[in-house]
C-alpha cells in the first residue's frame, strides 16, 4: 500500500544561515524561532549541522546550539544532523550529548557523519593528523557506542562518559553516498540521507541499507529519512522567487567560493552560464519548490518513490518570515 504524506513524520534540518548582512546572534535567534513554531506545527525533530569555515553557517559549535534550541523548547525532539565523528574525540561526543540527554531527556538525537563538514584545509585544523580522511569512521564509531552502552561492567573500564553512559540517545548514520547506508544496515541503526544536496545518491543508498539491513537491538526493520529542500510560499512565482537564494548559494559553492545568503533575484540566467545552471540544478534535483498544493504533489512524488519513514525539510530562504511561512505551508500539507 502507498504511503500518504500525513502517515509519516517531518522533521526540520536547520543550517542556521547567515544572509548577507547578518549576524551570527541573529541566526541563532532565527532558529530558535523556528524551532518554537515548528514545535507548535507538529514537526518531529529539529536537527543541526556540523559545518565548518562557512560564512553563510553558524552551527560550527553543533552541541552548544542543539542545547540552546532543546532549552527553549520543550516537546520536539532535537539533535545533530549532524556531528562529523572523526572531527572528534568519541569520549567527547559521547559527554556533550551524555549532557544533553541528562538536560532535556528523552529529546536528543546522535546524527553521525564522517565527512569533515568543510574543506580539506579546514579538516586538517579540525583533525590535526593530515592522514586521517575518515576512513576510520566504523571504529570510531564502535568506540563511541562502548561508552554510552558499555558491553562490561563500567567499573572496571579505564574510560567512562559521564554524563553519558547508560543513557538512552539515539543514534542515526548520515549519508551522501553508499558508504554509510551500508553500515547503517549491517549495524541495524535508522539512517537518513542528504537527498538535498546529493539526489542522484539517494535511491541506490536506501536500497543499499535495506538490502544490508539486519534486525538489532534498536531496529527490528529498516527505518530510513530523506532530506530535502522545500521552498513554499502562497504562489508558484513567489517561491520560485524566493528558491534564488538557495540557487546562488549553490552556485557559490559550484564557483568555490561559498557566501552568506543572499537575497533573491529576478533572473537567475543573469548570473550563471549554461554548465553552472546545469551542475546547480543537477544539485538541487530534490528541491520541491511552489505553493502548498504544488509542494504536495512534489512531497508525494518523492515519497512514492523512495517509501521512506520519515521526510526532513531544509529551507535556506533569506527572509526569517517567509521561511518560517515556508514550513507553515508544509506542516498543512502534512496535517491536512
Amino acid at each position: 500500500m502507498s504511503k500518504r504524506l500525513r502517515d509519516i513524520p517531518f522533521s526540520v534540518l536547520d543550517l542556521a544561515p547567515i544572509v548577507v548582512g547578518g549576524t551570527p546572534a541573529q541566526s541563532f535567534r532565527n532558529s530558535l524561532d523556528l524551532a518554537q513554531h515548528a514545535e507548535k506545527w507538529g514537526y518531529h525533530r529539529y536537527w543541526l549541522a556540523e559545518h565548518h569555515n562557512m560564512t553563510g553557517i553558524a552551527s560550527s559549535a553543533t552541541s552548544v546550539v542543539i542545547g540552546y534550541i532543546a532549552g527553549g523548547t520543550s516537546t520536539i525532539r532535537v539533535g545533530s544532523g549532524g556531528i562529523m565523528l572523526p572531527n572528534h574525540a568519541p569520549l567527547v561526543i559521547a559527554e556533550q550529548f551524555g549532557t544533553l540527554e541528562s538536560l532535556y531527556p528523552g529529546r536528543i538525537d546522535l546524527g553521525l557523519g564522517r565527512a569533515p563538514g568543510s574543506d580539506q584545509v579546514t579538516m586538517r585544523a579540525l583533525r590535526r593528523d593530515p592522514s586521517r580522511h575518515g576512513e576510520d569512521f566504523p571504529e570510531l564509531l564502535d568506540e563511541l557506542r562502548y561508552y554510552l552502552n558499555p558491553p562490561v561492567d563500567p567499573h572496571t573500564m579505564p574510560v567512562r562518559a559521564i554524563p553519558g553512559e547508560g543513557l538512552n540517545i539515539p543514534i542515526w548514520l548520515l549519508g551522501s553516498s553508499g558508504f554509510s547506508a551500508q553500515l547503517a544496515g549491517q549495524l541495524g541503526l535508522p539512517f537518513a540521507f542528504a537527498s538535498h544536496f546529493s539526489p542522484n545518491h539517494t535511491l541506490p543508498a536506501l536500497e543499499l541499507y535495506r538490502n544490508h539491513f539486519r534486525p538489532s537491538e534498536v531496529l527490528d526493520e529498516p527505518y530510513a529519512m530523506v532530506c530535502v529542500n522545500v521552498i513554499a510560499a502562497d504562489t508558484d512565482e513567489t517561491a520560485r522567487w524566493l528558491a534564488t537564494s538557495m540557487q546562488q548559494q549553490f552556485l557559490a559553492l559550484v564557483r568555490g567560493r561559498p557566501g552568506q545568503l543572499k537575497p533573491p533575484v529576478e533572473d537567475m540566467d543573469a548570473l550563471w552560464n549554461e554548465y553552472e545552471k546545469a551542475a546547480v540544478q543537477q544539485q538541487l534535483r530534490y528541491t520541491f519548490t511552489g505553493s502548498q498544493e504544488t509542494v504536495a504533489k512534489q512531497l508525494q512524488s518523492l515519497l512514492d518513490e523512495t517509501q521512506a519513514d520519515e521526510i526532513m525539510v531544509n529551507a535556506n530562504i533569506f527572509d526569517h518570515q517567509a521561511r518560517l511561512r515556508s514550513f507553515e505551508l508544509v506542516s498543512q500539507i502534512v496535517g491536512s
